[in-house]
């Protein structure tokens, strides 16, 4: 699959675009994206108490750059990490393994087909992730509602288009043909209602240029 070979090439670069540890990928993040990426990770991230009690699903958990320290400190949380690639998979789990982060699992999969039962986890987490899903977005989001318990929370960040022009024109011209990106990719305005039609009125959104920032309750 042309999405899953994309990242397969990117994934040694990875750690470094977003958290933005070498020179260019500061001026990539500040550039491109006029964001600081683990500063925004740092806000969605606080929306995860430490002391909670549960089972949380993590798609896609990439190589776990910003979440692993979390998730260490979360000693009364069980997490399942799933993604489709292995490569991001391989990656994270050498870093689970070199932080011995013991309440963390890994599993490859889709998250248009996730392979888990209705109303299973207290808290779904997407952080960076649905603007890589394949065009089938919404099959995705309706996926991710599906596993989540009634009260339970889905919460994360994406990009969105129509914020920053010269961010759009890189994520069409340059991410979406690499097939980093998949297209189509929402505004905030659409992204909201997908959210409205699944979670009501219990959506809050708000964006830090074209990184949108969502909190739901089923």
């Amino acid at each position: 699959m042309r999405q899953n070979k994309a990242y397969a090439k990117f994934n040694s670069r990875y750690d470094d675009v977003l958290t933005g540890r070498k020179w260019w990928s500061r001026l990539y993040l500040k550039w491109i994206w006029k964001v600081n990426e683990s500063l925004i990770a740092k806000e969605v991230l606080e929306m995860l108490p430490d002391d909670f009690q549960g089972e949380i699903l993590d798609v896609p958990i990439g190589t776990a750059v910003f979440t692993a320290e979390k998730y260490k400190n979360m000693h009364r949380t069980k997490i399942l990490g799933v993604d489709f690639s292995q490569e991001m998979l391989d990656i994270a789990n050498e870093r689970i393994l070199h932080k011995e982060i013991k309440n963390l699992k890994l599993q490859h999969g889709d998250v248009c087909e996730l392979a888990f039962e209705d109303e299973r986890f207290d808290i779904v987490f997407s952080m960076n992730g649905v603007h890589a899903f394949l065009p089938q977005k919404h099959k995705a989001f309706y996926e991710m509602y599906r596993v989540l318990k009634p009260g339970g929370l889905f919460l994360g960040s994406f990009y969105i288009r129509g914020e920053r022009g010269i961010t759009d024109w890189f994520v069409r011209n340059i991410f979406n043909k690499m097939g980093v990106f998949t297209p189509p990719h929402f505004t905030k305005e659409e992204a909201f209602d997908v959210l409205k039609a699944l979670y009501g009125e219990n959506v809050e959104v708000k964006n830090h240029s074209s990184i949108l920032i969502f909190k739901c309750v089923k």
